[in-house]
Formats: structure tokens, C-alpha cells, sequence
């Protein structure tokens, strides 16, 4: 069964991990997908895996000309937007007494304003169609917070407000806007933590396992598609039950 034949999406650091596994997951049932990233050289390596459905974009979600450019490439090369992923992330961890200014700043410019920045530009786009599907990844950070965390799990929690905020705008224009939070999905990211930190995060969850990058893809691909049409300003956990 394919649940996006001919829907147009954008995913945000889509060269690789969790961003690069929901743009497969879309093109699998049946989307064609942009990749934007910073690395363009990587997403390029993505999109040629994944076939003539992708092409990619050079992005920094920072740039409110290059989230704007990101958007009217995927309008000019397959004529629409249907779906927006805001994925781009990265991390700076350090406990407060030890992180720097510019540090704390930067975690919240690229997740916090990125998302905004995307969630703008796509809903300017789809407004006008009366439907889009826009889906923003925090991170069960958002709702626990995590030692040395205080940028991420404030930029991820502030995600999850700002989906809210955002849904309430676009709802009438048939446009949803919807969130997803990850735990521990086992990325390149995750499996270079040191073993011990691993292994106490293993212990918190009753699944009793890491998700895999694709279990995140099928959830976004249920929000992308029809078959969520009911569902916006909603914020879905897939974390094995962790933290529930």
C-alpha cells in the first residue's frame, strides 16, 4: 500500500540518520522528496540512493532566504508542496556551568527558529490549496530534559508549543501542522555515546530496546497521509514507552 503517490515533500536534514529515513519511508510509498541540508555534498549521496523521486538542496534553516529557496525549488521542480518536514538539528551538550553563550544560542537558532522559519514558508505555500501536512521533530528531551541539555530540551520543548500555536492558525485553511518526539532511535549519533550512557537510557525504557530510524519514518509518514486527516496540533511519542 502506498500512502503518498504523487504528494511533493520536504525534509530537513535529510542527508542522513532519522531525516534521511522518513524521506526514504516517503518515497517508498510513492513521494517525491526534496532533501535540504547544510551538507550538500551528503544529501546529494541521499537523494542519488534514493532515486530520480529526490534531488537535493543546499539549506541552512537559519537563513530565512534559504528556507524560502528550499520551498520554491520543491514547487519548480515537481510543481507543489504537500509535506514539510522541519528534522534539521544538531547538538552542543554541556552542563550551564561549562556551555557557552554561543552555544546555547545556536542549538535554539537551528531547531527553534529552523522550524519556524520552515513551518512559515510551507504554510504560505499550502495555505493557498487549502491542505499540507507539516511535521515537526522535537525529542522526548522536550518533555523530560536531559542533563547537559538545557539548549536542546529547551529548543525541543519549545517546538512543541510552537506546533500548537501554529496549528491553531492554519487549521482553517486545511493545513496541519503536527509534532513527533523521538527517544532513543539507534542513529550514528546515538550509537557513539559512551556504552554506560547507553546502557542507563536502555534501562528507562519498557520496550526494552533502542527504535529504529524507519519506525520514526512510518509515524511521519501516517501524519503526511490521509489517513491523520483528523489530527493537528497533536505531539506523538516514539520512545518504546519511555518517560510515559
Amino acid at each position: 500500500m502506498t500512502l503518498l503517490n504523487d504528494q511533493v515533500a520536504i525534509v530537513t536534514g535529510g542527508a542522513q540518520g532519522i531525516g534521511l529515513s522518513i524521506a526514504r519511508t516517503f518515497v517508498d510509498h510513492g513521494a517525491k522528496v526534496v532533501l535540504g541540508d547544510l551538507n550538500i555534498e551528503a544529501a546529494q549521496a541521499a537523494a542519488a540512493e534514493l532515486g530520480d523521486a529526490a534531488f537535493a538542496v543546499r539549506c541552512d534553516v537559519t537563513s530565512e532566504s534559504d528556507v524560502r529557496g528550499l520551498v520554491a525549488s520543491a514547487v519548480e521542480r515537481f510543481g507543489a508542496l504537500d509535506i514539510m518536514v522541519n528534522n534539521a538539528g544538531i547538538t552542543r551538550d554541556a552542563t550551564m556551568r561549562k556551555m557557552e553563550l554561543d552555544d546555547f544560542r545556536l542549538v535554539l537558532d537551528i531547531h527553534l527558529t529552523g522550524t519556524w522559519l520552515g513551518t512559515r514558508e510551507a504554510a504560505a505555500v499550502m495555505r493557498p490549496r487549502g491542505s499540507g501536512s507539516i511535521i515537526n521533530i522535537s525529542s522526548i528531551s522536550g518533555k523530560v530534559g536531559n542533563l547537559g541539555q538545557t539548549n536542546y530540551s529547551a529548543a525541543k520543548a519549545g517546538i512543541v508549543g510552537m506546533t500548537k500555536a501554529a496549528a491553531k492558525e492554519v487549521a482553517r485553511d486545511g493545513v496541519r501542522v503536527n509534532a513527533i518526539q523521538p527517544g532513543l532511535i539507534r542513529t550514528a549519533m546515538t550509537e557513539a555515546m559512551p556504552q554506560k550512557a547507553w546502557d542507563a537510557k536502555m534501562a528507562e525504557i519498557p520496550m526494552d530496546r533502542a527504535g529504529e530510524p524507519a519506525e520514526v519514518g512510518s509515524v511521519a509518514t501516517f501524519l503526511a497521509s490521509d489517513l491523520s486527516s483528523y489530527m493537528t496540533g497533536t505531539v506523538l511519542e516514539v520512545t518504546g514507552g519511555r518517560y510515559m
